[in-house]
């Protein structure tokens, strides 16, 4: 069962994924239910190829139905780094993955026609102070010298853009947009079974092993034998395979969904509907719904929340940045694991011969984990590795990571003080 938000309230049904029941076989099998697992099923399936998926839950359970329904473009790194750290080749083909990743979104609503409330109207990248708007200006700069539809704004314009005057200067990306996560998430998932894959959910896979060529993976009522193996758990990725778990830090992420605003003062909060989040070490993240909600996001408790004490800052935050919102009523309050890693990169790993894995999308799972379904897609139907638009690298534990916990609260505390003083 979903845990509760604006989102499970007002998705789209879900199509029916009925528990894995018996013995089955299949050319793949995609373990994971999110947007990655869900993208590599639909590419796969589209491609003739036979793929069945298990999900613990339901498709969209995990952070792909709670995020903040942000399309962005990019990586968390600037441009320039990744060429540094990838080279000139490697290094252009993830910008143009990533950069181009909200289009290819939007291409594949539009293709399988998901109704997801999906708009493209941009996502801006706000900075609090001097310091982070001139890395935000350098950012601007990098992506403007590859082509991109992109331009620093200056305080004045982003004041325009956001209706508050808390930012110095921001980045806007016009390639950048916003969906109902959820929404999107079923709506993969039923443009997936359209195609000919099989989907089962409450079907948690609890075993995998080799057996002859290929890989059999074990469930509460049955088994699947398959070719091929993807791993898709992101956030929520458990001990299945040895050390994956301990590559990425789950965290969670908050947010606070607003009751509908009146249009008069709606149309000075976001009026240009994009979406935005802060460049500070600690993200603040938001947007305007359809309904004229204001939904806040950010860090929270790391562990789930029922109610909106734990995020108060979040909703202290929207009336500093708009004071005209004082008093406003908040309805819902949700949360989930995100997956991030220590180079702050997506990693791609083939661990074994016929498996794949593909997680830790550092806060841009939208549009990563998309794309990122479809490389996987694209290995699987015989495009070399070192030809993929993102690096086969292997599995790196993270060192102390039984201590995760520790380490992100402390991180946030410290990201926290250091934004406020503007370090």
């Amino acid at each position: 069962m979903l845990p509760p938000s604006l989102y499970a309230e007002t998705a789209p049904p879900a199509p029916p994924t009925p528990p894995l029941e018996g013995e089955a076989r299949a050319d793949v099998c995609v373990i994971g239910g999110g947007f990655t697992g869900l993208s590599a099923a639909l590419h796969l399936a589209e491609a003739g190829v036979d793929v069945l998926l298990l999900e613990a839950e339901e498709p969209g359970w995990g952070a792909s139905g709670r995020n903040g329904g942000q399309v962005n473009p990019g990586l968390k790194p600037d441009p320039d780094e990744v060429e540094r750290d990838w080279g000139p080749d490697l290094g252009a083909r993830m910008l143009a993955l990533s950069y181009g990743a909200p289009d290819a979104v939007f291409a594949l609503i539009r293709r399988h026609q998901i109704a997801c409330e999906a708009r493209q109207e941009g996502t801006i990248r706000a900075a609090i102070g001097p310091a982070n708007a001139e890395a935000v200006r350098r950012t601007a700069e990098q992506c403007a010298r590859r082509g991109g539809p992109v331009r620093f704004l200056d305080a004045a314009e982003t004041a325009a853009m956001t209706g508050t005057e808390r930012y110095a200067g921001a980045m806007f990306d016009a390639r950048g947009g916003d969906l109902h996560p959820l929404a999107y998430a079923r709506g993969l998932a039923r443009a997936a079974i359209a195609q000919g894959a099989r989907l089962h959910g409450g079907t948690r896979a609890l075993s995998l092993a080799r057996e002859g060529a290929g890989w059999r993976v074990t469930t509460p009522r049955g088994s699947v034998r398959a070719d091929s193996l993807v791993l898709a758990t992101n956030g929520y990725t458990d001990a299945l395979w040895p050390s994956l778990r301990e590559s990425v830090v789950p965290v969670f992420s908050s947010i606070a969904a607003s009751a509908p605003i009146a249009e008069e003062v709606a149309r000075r909060i976001m009026p240009r509907r994009a979406s935005l989040y802060e460049a500070g070490r600690i993200t603040v993240y938001y947007r305007m719904d359809r309904a004229n909600r204001l939904l806040m996001g950010g860090r929270g408790p790391q562990s789930p929340i029922r109610d909106t004490a734990p995020i108060g800052y979040l909703l202290r935050y929207a009336e500093r940045l708009w004071p005209e919102l004082r008093g406003l009523s908040w309805t819902h309050r949700w949360n989930g694991q995100l997956a991030m890693t220590k180079d702050h990169y997506p990693h791609l790993h083939e661990p074994a011969p016929g498996v794949i894995a593909a997680l830790g999308y550092n806060g841009r799972g939208v549009a990563m984990a998309t794309v990122m379904g479809r490389e996987i897609a694209r290995r699987l139907t015989g495009t070399p590795a070192e030809q993929l638009d993102m690096p086969v690298t292997s599995i790196a534990p993270i060192p102390f990571h039984r201590f995760w916990k520790l380490g992100v609260l402390a991180k946030l505390w410290e990201g926290r003080i250091r934004d406020r003083l503007g370090l």
